[in-house]
């Protein structure tokens, strides 16, 4: 949707509406300098929507900027903001704090989800290309012998030429990873039961069962949103199915993957993995996959920290800029895809 060019009238008023943590981490001060160039920006960080403070902010805001931390956009909140047309996400998914009533209001939004894709999927190859070359087993073991082995004695398991990986989901990163592995010779399978045939010749892509993704894949990277019918979707059955030796990595949600069944397939040698997020998002110190040699937990890192975040708030900027100037978002949330996406 494009608003009508405004006319010579006030400029919009925004305000900021995350955790202060957030706020801190992503909007540095040349950020907030530059969108209160192209707004009238209200501060300080809304934290929570429900204060006098608050309530006399959201009164005559026309966009609200926001980010991790931010409380939902209710019923009672948007009768506390009559003028509020757009909300520009500096984050991934809006399904924390969008609700029906944003949508039934008629509020465009946007979101920094393809920003926040590139860390993703930049992980995400470079995990494949290590567990490919078994550099984790490897350098545990050189480590452990101070010594070279064998080298002309590897194993033909090991290396990443056409080898075979699987995608679970052309998302928006599921996406991002096919591009990063165009340059490798690797063959790329993809189960996405909303992508055509034509659609995955287009990504260069062979398109596959569900089933048949894990019994071929050396390497399985799961980018489905957790929904209820992907919860458990890797189950024990297709984690038992996977090659000997495979990998199943998870850069998505934890609650997607049987992690009891993934535990006891990596004890017993039997798969490989790489857990960038789990269920719960800390597993309990006792849990067995803590002692699994074979699996790699990472601290939910994949996603955009440190620099990266710079990239959230420039799309968001320029998001807020674009609207602000009547061209309309780049990056919009449509209400019929908000419900499956990550």
């Amino acid at each position: 949707m494009t608003r009508s060019q405004p006319g010579p009238g006030p400029r919009p008023r925004a305000a900021l509406a995350m955790s202060q943590e957030a706020a801190a981490a992503v909007l540095d001060r040349e950020s907030l300098d530059a969108l209160a160039a192209v707004c009238d920006l209200a501060l300080p960080v809304l934290d929570d929507l429900t204060t006098p403070a608050a309530v006399a902010v959201l009164a005559d805001v026309d966009v609200l900027v926001t980010g991790w931390g931010c409380p939902p956009l209710d019923e009672s909140v948007l009768r506390s903001a009559p003028r509020l047309k757009a909300v520009v996400h500096t984050a991934g998914s809006v399904r924390h704090h969008i609700t029906e009533s944003c949508w039934e209001r008629g509020i465009e939004v946007s979101s920094a989800a393809a920003a926040n894709a590139v860390p993703v999927a930049e992980y995400t190859l470079a995990m494949i290309l290590l567990t490919g070359k078994h550099v984790l087993e490897r350098a545990r073991d050189y480590r452990t012998s101070r010594s070279r082995d064998e080298w002309l004695g590897t194993p033909r398991t090991v290396g990443n030429f056409r080898r075979t990986v699987g995608i679970l989901s052309a998302s928006l990163i599921g996406r991002r990873v096919i591009e990063l592995l165009r340059p490798h010779d690797l063959d790329v399978l993809l189960h996405d039961p909303y992508v055509s045939e034509t659609e995955a010749a287009g990504l260069a892509v062979t398109p596959v069962g569900l089933d048949e993704l894990f019994a071929r894949s050396d390497t399985v990277s799961v980018h489905t949103p957790l929904l209820p019918e992907t919860r458990g979707l890797v189950g024990r059955r297709l984690i038992e199915s996977m090659r000997p030796g495979a990998v199943l990595i998870n850069t998505a949600r934890g609650a997607i993957v049987d992690q009891d069944a993934l535990a006891e397939a990596a004890a017993a040698g039997r798969v490989r993995a790489v857990l960038d997020v789990t269920d719960p998002e800390v597993l309990p110190p006792q849990h067995p996959l803590w002692e699994c040699d074979n699996v790699l937990i990472t601290p939910h890192l994949a996603g955009s920290q440190g620099n990266e975040w710079r990239r959230l708030a420039d799309l968001a900027l320029a998001e807020t800029a674009r609207w602000a100037s009547g061209a309309g978002f780049l990056h919009p949330v449509r209400r019929e895809r908000a419900a499956i996406q990550a």
